[in-house]
């Protein structure tokens, strides 16, 4: 997407460099644009775990250049498991990463060691481009449910957004965003309140930064205000992302969602998650019993970041001495959720909706 005119990914090699990968330091958007270099397995784990780079397709992506990095000083099946298993512990909630890691590790570890770093390099490269597509065609799929909107209220579609599924969430495109920008590139008149989705403040960061720049209209809004608009019917539908979805349609997105899909359950406004099938754990049945819930530092409650004269700052909120909690994700139980906006097209949060399109997941006797 667009930075001051100038297109971007999220993550790319560096020119002229085989060792090096380089990503947008996510931690100082929107106030300074950093590119941040990656050498190893280990600088792609810290720049998972500290958010530098964040973001279920993204920190997958980002896995897999890891194990190419660790290819190119030591390919071993020891190296290489080693760094699989650092990978796979920096964040987790997002299925994408061990998806990512096992994907890569299972084409390598069956090659000779002078062939590794070529084969995961092409892996990387390969995940990276599928992402693209995909969140590509969630996009498509997710204009269509925008074009009814539009055709039926013929007036500017309000949608609701959580956290920061966008291009920064992915390589290109995002998920929630995507049938967003696809809408705009259509000529549909398109405003977007934006949840400015504390502690971290993604939303207000991140998703307000893309809207910016693209320059489709939106609002910054804090947390609690998304009830109050829907009850005045403000907004026309919700569109959010999740970092890992069970097989039966729960899906685990950023603190908050929860208390959004509830709002818009009472308020009859339609509830939409967008995800690549890479975020689906078919393994998995009951979200709020078994999906893990990352718990973060208190520090992120406690204190906030932003700009001031010329750097970043971070400024306390609360009394010395209070304890705070921080979870970073909640589970939306399918039931409160009114489809789930694929690459393959949009179904019913449910097993049998998934099912519906990815047939090649569904078990047979015998």
């Amino acid at each position: 997407m667009r930075i001051e005119g100038k297109h971007y990914q999220t993550i790319w090699k560096k020119k002229g460099s085989t060792n090096v990968i380089q990503v947008i330091d996510q931690r100082v958007l929107p106030h300074q644009f950093v590119v941040h270099d990656i050498r190893s397995a280990s600088e792609a784990a810290t720049a998972i775990s500290d958010m530098i780079v964040r973001g279920a397709p993204l920190i997958g992506v980002t896995a897999a250049y890891g194990l190419y990095l660790t290819c190119l000083t030591d390919p071993s099946d020891e190296s290489l498991s080693e760094a699989a298993s650092l990978l796979k512990t920096s964040r987790p909630t997002a299925v994408n990463l061990a998806w990512a890691v096992d994907l890569v590790m299972d084409e390598l570890l069956g090659l000779p060691l002078t062939e590794r770093s070529k084969a995961a390099l092409e892996a990387a490269e390969r995940i990276k481009e599928e992402d693209i597509e995909i969140c590509r065609q969630i996009g498509l799929h997710g204009l269509e449910i925008i074009r009814a909107l539009y055709k039926k209220k013929q007036r500017t579609i309000n949608i609701l957004t959580h956290c920061n599924a966008g291009w920064l969430a992915t390589v290109d495109w995002g998920t929630a965003t995507s049938p967003i920008y696809q809408a705009v590139k259509e000529g549909i008149p398109v405003h977007v309140w934006v949840d400015e989705t504390r502690p971290r403040n993604q939303g207000a960061n991140l998703t307000a930064f893309e809207l910016l720049h693209e320059e489709i209209p939106h609002t910054l809004i804090v947390d609690n205000t998304g009830g109050h608009l829907m009850q005045h019917d403000m907004v026309d539908m919700v569109i959010v992302g999740t970092d890992r979805t069970t097989a039966k349609g729960d899906v685990a997105n950023k603190i908050g969602t929860y208390l959004k899909a509830l709002a818009a359950y009472d308020n009859q406004a339609p509830f939409y998650v967008a995800l690549p099938s890479s975020t689906i754990d078919w393994g998995l049945k009951d979200g709020v019993k078994e999906i893990p819930i990352e718990q973060r530092s208190g520090d992120e409650v406690t204190s906030i970041w932003g700009w001031s004269e010329g750097k970043m700052t971070q400024v306390r909120l609360s009394p010395e001495g209070t304890p705070a909690a921080n979870y970073g994700f909640d589970v939306t139980p399918a039931r409160l959720v009114t489809g789930l906006i694929t690459d393959r097209g949009v179904c019913e949060a449910s097993e049998e909706g998934l099912l519906s399109l990815y047939p090649e997941r569904r078990i047979t006797d015998g």
